[in-house]
């Protein structure tokens, strides 16, 4: 999360083209060394992978865990667990981040619903909100009619959402919180037959995650067919290294160092790849900034820091075996599938 001091820095680098960011020494700052260290770093990562690899038997923590869940995050916001609803504090920037999320999301649903309710606009709907936090995304959701379940593997930040939800009785049938992983859920969603949800959202969660490979399964698991699944996340670029690692932690120390890890932010290419490849269709890929001055976000064409992804699950995730049964020319499956 960015402070106000961080986000004026982001914005006056914003304006510069990507090209430029490597070698622009601005008032004694050096970029070439920030991206010199970002070389370092990415040599010291992949010297790490081929030594695990050497090893037999060994696989990636990403592929073998098949868990969405990474235990330091856990640890990381259980300490912020009581500040979600300071709109001043480390989460302001999430409040501000619903005037544009929150009709992304409705614009996008209503598309592909077209049954329309007056001043509900999405009843009828059930909702998945993943790593709900404190509730900053589920609420406004319930409020436009739709039936929104948020969970959340930190309970202090159930608690938190619960407690704020109480406070208004228009979300009491609307709403509802449970301290779990998309895993655990969807093992319970299983007995009742897959595919309970119309869209999922993840809302500033796929940075935080341990297994991504695991979590677009599980998602399109839980999803209906032609269900939605809304993203926004952080692009996987030297500005968004240079300004979410390098200056907020190491250099201003704005954010505690270890806060992100540039290993999990991917970029919309990425996504989009590995999205398909669990059966979705991509929609749509918006880019989003942050102003610090005025403190909202607006939509901009550029993806290179933060965007916002609309994807659609096209079928269900077919057996092996019946997909050779389905296909007797794999080649002509893999090319329909990957359109």
């Amino acid at each position: 999360m960015y402070s106000n001091k961080f986000g004026r820095l982001m914005l006056r680098l914003y304006s510069r083209k990507p090209a430029a960011v490597c070698g622009v020494t601005q008032r004694g700052f050096s970029w070439t060394a920030v991206c010199k260290q970002r070389t370092l770093w990415l040599q010291r990562s992949a010297c790490l992978k081929s030594q695990q690899h050497t090893v037999p038997c060994h696989t990636s923590v990403r592929s073998a865990s098949h868990t969405t869940v990474d235990p330091d995050e856990v640890r990381r916001f259980q300490s912020l667990a009581g500040k979600w609803w300071d709109e001043q504090g480390e989460f302001g920037a999430l409040h501000a981040m619903n005037d544009l999320r929150v009709p992304f999301i409705r614009d996008n649903l209503l598309n592909v619903h077209t049954t329309r309710h007056p001043g509900k606009p999405l009843a009828g709907l059930r909702i998945l909100d993943v790593g709900c936090g404190g509730g900053l995304l589920t609420e406004p959701l319930g409020r436009l009619g739709a039936n929104v379940l948020g969970i959340d593997p930190v309970e202090d930040s159930i608690g938190t959402a619960q407690l704020h939800s109480s406070y208004d009785p228009d979300l009491r049938d609307q709403v509802c919180y449970r301290a779990c992983t998309l895993e655990e859920l969807l093992a319970e969603e299983e007995e009742q037959g897959a595919g309970q949800f119309d869209a999922v959202v993840a809302s500033e969660v796929v940075e935080h995650l341990a297994d991504l490979e695991t979590f677009t399964h599980c998602c399109s698991l839980v999803l209906k067919p032609g269900g939605s699944l809304f993203i926004t996340t952080i692009n996987k670029t030297n500005l968004s290294y240079a300004l979410g690692i390098v200056v907020a932690e190491q250099l201003l120390h704005i954010v505690p160092s270890g806060t992100h890890d540039w290993e999990k932010f991917i970029s919309p290419v990425e996504l989009e790849r590995l999205l398909e490849s669990n059966g979705f269709s991509v929609q749509s890929v918006q880019g989003m900034l942050y102003n610090p001055v005025s403190g909202a976000w607006c939509w901009t064409n550029s993806t290179a820091i933060n965007y916002a992804l609309h994807a659609v699950k096209v079928r269900d995730d077919p057996q092996p075996e019946q997909a050779e049964e389905s296909s007797p020319h794999p080649e002509e499956h893999t090319a329909a599938t990957h359109r």
